[in-house]
């Protein structure tokens, strides 16, 4: 036996052991499967220099009637629009004071100031803007207090404290001379309560953020002690918003500044006739644009209750924002689904609007008066892992459920998964809320970024292709992702000690300046006839394409690995690198089982290389038998 082709089979494959895949590829990294051949994943690069604050997990693009390009990104701190270049804070405010119910103190030699506001309602973590303040008397000046401050502590309803700073954000201390208390005019605009990047499963002690509670006292859940999602979509050129669990918003961004203009409250737009106070999610329907609440609060006499019914789907007149009493003469209106417990998520179809119960899928679609719109349980036993659990393509809707993952394109399939046990047996269950799937059209795939082991952040991928039906896997910690389309290319979020950074992807090949780490591919083991002889591998002929910018400088590695039995640990038997011009590499292998790894060689002794990109084609290895044991 002399030259051998391998063309592994396309897919990460660990449904078995790496053993029982032979002739298959069984781990990856930062590698994706296009027409059947394993190629490495286009690089990323920041969107803008500019910066935000804490993460985001909801994307959402769209156009003005001026075809100005608008992108919301839904943070646990904050909300914020994306012009240009440019990141404006639009989260809506839900307590403006009157002058004079704020006071402020002092303690010289010390930056922390204690203020004073009576049932105040805020949180660690909250934002507050003060306005009308006059000097303290010393280094606590007007400028100093007269500005937006995130509060560091709350001593209890009625004070907490702020670390005082100066406009450009050094910290200012105190003196001596600091004896006032801002004056009688000063006023707060509270933003509203900031959530947790975390999920709570349960009310306890515990939940909620350090010192906001009596000492063992319970909590409620509440979109302020919960994991942060938001929900949005555009109502025309406008924007509809909802944090889950709480209120529902508007930004009419004809009439808006950017940088000073505020999303403001459902509630609050004239004309607002019992709009919902509170919801899970809010959407707008194809065609008939109708403004559905998902979990919203029901009418309650002549106002909204206040309490969500998380299986109540409510939705306004059609093409009417502010109006939710259904009569004769409108088309809003209600109803409540029956099969679960509470509405995860939904999704805009054709046609239709697809509803995830923790148990079921719902079809809603609209139907005209008096009913306006019809709901059909599609199918019952399969639900939605997260709010973001599901993500439309061009071949249909893709979901994952805690069990595994399905698509519907008029009816529910399972889609058989080579990597499904890899995932759920890894799968931080109290963290599946944070599951996010994702399209990347251009290579016909779907994915989802998910939490692993214990991990409380997202850390991993799941790509499945569905052209050519195959699976990969990875490790990358992207909190959101949008798809092309408005913008030119894929855009995800990524958020390192509360600064947040946009990145558009599959942009060149690297990691946004630097080399892209621990890119590789690795077969399962195979062997000569049935193993019972040692092989002998001594020449490997490369079918390398290098795709990158980085020129003649683009390398990879070629590993093999060995060991005679399959209980026994892979141990690295040979590393070569690998050019665009080389032709052959000289080895000495001698195992029973071998496994070929292929990596990146971006950053090495010999230095940092950018630009590679890389597609395997048909590797060839010169076997032969070398004696039986």
């Amino acid at each position: 036996m002399a030259l051998e082709k391998f063309i592994f089979r396309p897919g990460i494959n660990q449904e078995g052991t790496d053993y029982s895949n032979s002739g298959g590829w069984f781990n990856a990294n930062l590698v994706r499967f296009r027409k059947g051949l394993p190629e490495k994943i286009g690089g990323w690069a920041k969107a803008t220099s500019n910066t935000y604050k804490s993460t985001v997990r909801a994307l959402h693009a769209w156009v003005d009637l001026s075809l100005t390009k608008y992108l919301g990104l839904g943070a646990t701190w904050k909300y914020y629009l994306k012009e240009g270049d440019n990141f404006y804070d639009i989260t809506p405010i839900r307590l403006t004071t009157a002058a004079g119910d704020v006071t402020f103190s002092a303690t010289n030699g010390s930056s922390t100031l204690t203020v004073t506001d009576t049932a105040h309602g805020a949180q660690q973590n909250d934002f507050v803007t003060f306005s009308g303040a006059a000097t303290l008397g010393g280094n606590i000046t007007a400028a100093v207090l007269n500005q937006e401050y995130q509060i560091a502590t709350i001593v209890n309803a009625n004070s907490y404290t702020i670390t005082a700073k100066d406009t450009s954000d050094a910290t200012v201390t105190a003196n001596a001379s600091d004896t006032g208390n801002g004056g009688s005019s000063v006023v707060g605009a509270y933003q509203i309560n900031v959530g947790l990047d975390v999920y709570v499963e349960s009310t306890g002690w515990g939940v909620g953020t350090w010192g906001a509670g009596a000492w063992g006292s319970s909590t409620a859940i509440t979109a302020a002690n919960q994991l942060r999602l938001w929900s949005h979509d555009n109502f025309g050129e406008d924007l509809v918003m909802n944090v889950r669990a709480g209120g529902v918003f508007y930004y009419d961004i004809s009439a808006a500044t950017l940088g000073t203009t505020r999303a403001v409250a459902l509630s609050d737009l004239a004309g607002a006739n019992l709009t919902p106070t509170k919801a899970l999610q809010v959407l707008v329907s194809d065609v008939d644009r109708h403004v559905i609440c998902l979990g919203a609060d029901p009418i309650s006499g002549s106002s909204r209750s206040g309490n969500i019914d998380p299986m109540l789907v409510a939705w306004s007149d059609q093409e009417n924002v502010t109006e939710w009493e259904p009569l004769s003469t409108n088309t809003a209106g209600s109803l409540r689904l029956s099969a679960g417990s509470q509405i995860i998520g939904a999704l805009r179809a054709r046609q239709e609007t697809l509803i995830w119960t923790d148990t079921a899928l719902y079809s809603m679609s609209f139907i005209g008066q008096p009913f306006t719109f019809g709901i059909n349980l599609v199918n019952e036993g399969v639900g939605l892992i997260s709010p973001n659990g599901a993500v439309n393509t061009p071949k249909g809707i893709f979901w994952m459920d805690k069990k595994g993952f399905y698509t519907y394109n008029g009816s529910v399939q399972d889609i058989p998964c080579t990597v499904q046990n890899y995932v759920f047996s890894d799968l931080n269950e109290s963290q599946a809320f944070q599951v996010f799937a994702f399209v990347n059209k251009e290579f016909d795939e779907v994915g989802w970024f998910y939490c692993s082991g214990s991990a409380t952040a997202i850390d991993r991928y799941v790509v499945y292709n569905y052209e050519d039906n195959t699976w990969t896997i990875g490790q990358l910690t992207r909190s959101a992702w949008i798809d092309q389309g408005i913008f030119d290319s894929p855009m995800a979020t990524y958020t390192t000690s509360n600064v947040g950074y946009l990145y558009n992807h599959e942009t060149g090949n690297d990691d946004d300046g630097s080399p892209m780490d621990n890119v590789f591919i690795e077969s399962s083991d195979f062997e000569l006839g049935n193993g019972d002889q040692f092989q002998s591998i001594s020449r490997i002929i490369p079918d390398i394409k290098f795709t990158g910018d980085g020129g003649s400088d683009q390398t990879i590695n070629f590993v093999l690995k060995q060991r005679n039995f399959p209980g026994e640990s892979l141990t690295t038997d040979v590393t070569s690198t690998c050019t665009a011009t080389t032709t052959k590499i000289d080895t000495r292998l001698r195992a029973r089982q071998a496994a070929l790894r292929i990596e990146s060689d971006d950053d090495n002794a010999v230095g940092v290389r950018l630009g590679v990109g890389f597609r395997i084609g048909a590797t060839r290895l010169d076997l032969r038998p070398n004696g039986r044991r």
